[in-house]
């Protein structure tokens, strides 16, 4: 019998006596009980290993802030961090947007309770959609990842196959949430990547593709921050056999890079978190999906759109759900995909980010993001036994720094920059090891010369 829990005014149902009367009103001798059906090997077997109870919220402020202090952000030191989550500048208003209370208290932005939401959803949207060449995008989902999950089931559907080619370089935490999601009615296939260019490689596509092909996936960027220059070309050689072009896209990178409709992707996935969205741990991250303006995809969203149409008011406008009966907040039982809270605050700060930025704005960004990675591996280049970039292929705005050459580990190497202040790349060598001692470096317009030069100096002094 585990030891009682204590009797807490915080703590529902903490008295010992109506614990009693509850498990006696479902005939049920033992909370224990409860959880025969759960293997004891998934079981902990042991109590939480959790501090005394704090007898003051004083006394657990103190502890909490304790821990916090122990932690290092990326406001403290120099951060070269990326690979999914990446430090831009943050507008002001953008904080100032989505910390108000319609729209920070608005759950999914119901009719109920919205002041405007759904416009400015419907605006985000429209620049979106914009931005990748697309009709349609969707209300964010959780991530990217999902995003893309449900954009390759889609294509599924869309299809009737259920085999999708992914490149190996593809993230892996992503791949590993996608191939979660998809299962078991996608079946996920690896496509190699040249090793001197970091890109697809287009023979070993050429070898899997075919007629069971639902989807070719590509990335552009890649995961590793080469601009997938093929692009055009794998959506040819997926719609040849009769496959669908998907593409997950960076949107910062659109201020300058050509936009993925316009080289043949009919799905578009990708993350937001760069439009406006601080780095958190574990958040700030919102998934979207776009595709042209044809009954046959719309069909096939899962998530909510939000459209504009006539009103019983003559003259008037609103906002609000397209075709929603596809959607599984309408039968739940008869939907394609379960969609359950979307992050749409995230794609009202993205929206209040591309409005601000707009397209100058976006080049600018872009072009600032290009500048500083090249500016950045033509100094790397020059440390003895450092190889910047590892591929030869225009990076964007991260890219791949091997070290192997220079008898380091990238674990020595970042515990000494860390040392002076600085968040060196993330490690690929448990990741790709096939890239030997390599680190994957971002740069963006937050950036100065004076960090870049800074980093270039404490990594020649590591390595020397």
């Amino acid at each position: 019998m585990p030891e009682a829990l204590p009797v807490h005014p915080y703590l529902p149902n903490s008295v010992p006596e109506i614990r009693a009367a509850m498990l006696r009103e479902i005939g049920v001798e033992d909370v224990e009980e409860l959880y025969a059906d759960i293997p004891p090997e998934l079981r902990l077997g042991r109590p939480l290993d959790l501090p005394a109870p704090f007898a003051s919220e004083t006394a657990l402020r103190r502890h909490v802030e304790g821990l916090l202090a122990r932690n290092t952000s990326t406001q403290e030191a120099l951060s070269f961090l990326g690979f999914g989550c990446y430090q831009h500048q943050v507008p002001a208003v953008c904080d100032e947007i989505n910390g108000r209370s319609e729209f920070l208290t608005a759950y999914a932005g119901e009719p109920y309770e919205d002041h405007g939401r759904f416009q400015a959803l419907f605006e985000y949207a429209s620049m979106m959609g914009e931005l990748v060449g697309m009709d349609v995008v969707s209300v964010p989902t959780y991530d990217g990842a999902q995003a893309t999950g449900t954009v390759l089931r889609m294509a599924g559907r869309l299809t009737g196959r259920r085999e999708a080619l992914v490149p190996r370089t593809m993230h892996p935490d992503r791949l590993r949430i996608v191939r979660n999601y998809v299962e078991p009615a996608i079946d996920l296939v690896a496509v190699g990547f040249d090793r001197s260019t970091g890109l697809l490689d287009l023979a070993d596509l050429r070898a899997k593709v075919s007629d069971r092909t639902a989807a070719v996936l590509v990335e552009n960027p890649t995961s590793l921050g080469s601009i997938e220059a093929q692009a055009p070309e794998i959506a040819a050689l997926a719609h040849g056999s009769g496959a669908l072009s998907v593409v997950y896209v960076d949107p910062s990178s659109l201020g300058v890079l050509e936009a993925p409709a316009n080289y043949g992707a009919d799905l578009i996935c990708g993350d937001i978190q760069a439009l406006g969205i601080h780095m958190n741990f574990g958040g700030g991250h919102g998934g979207f999906i776009a595709s042209r303006d044809e009954e046959r995809f719309v069909r096939e969203y899962p998530s909510r759109l939000f459209g504009l149409t006539t009103t019983a008011v003559e003259g008037e406008w609103g906002f609000g759900d397209v075709a929603f009966e596809r959607t599984s907040f309408h039968e739940r039982e008869h939907a394609k995909e379960f969609v359950g809270t979307a992050t749409a605050l995230w794609g009202i700060t993205a929206g209040v980010y591309l409005a601000l930025m707009g397209p100058q704005g976006m080049r600018d960004l872009g072009a600032a993001c290009l500048q500083r990675s090249r500016y950045l591996t033509s100094r790397l280049s020059t440390i003895p036994g450092v190889r910047a970039p590892a591929f030869e292929s225009v990076a964007f705005r991260e890219f791949v720094v091997g070290f192997t050459g220079t008898g380091r580990t990238v674990a020595e190497i970042n515990a000494a920059l860390l040392e002076r202040g600085i968040f060196g790349g993330v490690d690929l060598s448990g990741y790709f090891p096939e890239l030997g001692q390599a680190a994957l470096y971002a740069v963006s317009e937050v950036h100065t010369k004076d960090d870049l030069d800074r980093l270039v100096s404490a990594v020649a002094e590591i390595v020397a």
